[in-house]
């Protein structure tokens, strides 16, 4: 190279950072629910129906911001309690939602938030409880305006 000035040594080193750090654009398949779901289990017991309640609209008008509340029924004491929760849209382009951790200390192992969806898709709440079982619960959430560029 000539001779480099300053600016540009900490351009190019900005540049290198940038690379490093910012995520490049997926050249793989995108990864499925069913993969972050697995991801989530870990090679565990799949996850069985029930004491997870998962509130959505039935339909959504715009799937930018779609609402949703998951509760996991739980006393909540040191021994039994919820350890996280994953949230999945099976038809998003990324479909990892949310992760929500949980401690005896959190009293209920309830979460509120809201979240995009691409178009009509199953919204899906996995609970990981402290005794390595897993729960889950799924909703159908009709979108008529996309929220992920759809």
């Amino acid at each position: 190279m000539e001779d480099m000035t300053r600016r540009d040594a900490l351009a190019f080193a900005a540049g290198l950072v940038a690379i490093t750090v910012l995520p490049l654009p997926v050249l793989a398949a995108e990864e499925t629910a069913m993969d972050e779901i697995n991801k989530f289990v870990g090679g565990g017991e799949a996850a069985e129906s029930g004491r997870v309640t998962l509130e959505t609209p039935e339909i959504a008008e715009n799937g930018n911001t779609v609402p949703l509340t998951v509760m996991v029924d739980s006393p909540m004491t040191a021994d039994d309690y919820v350890k996280r929760v994953l949230i999945v849209a099976d038809a998003n382009p990324r479909p990892g939602v949310a992760t929500f951790h949980f401690s005896p200390k959190s009293g209920v192992a309830e979460a509120s938030t809201r979240m995009r969806l691409a178009r009509t898709q199953n919204v899906i709440a996995v609970a990981e409880l402290s005794d390595g079982s897993f729960h889950m619960a799924k909703s159908m959430v009709k979108v008529t305006i996309g929220g992920c560029g759809g």
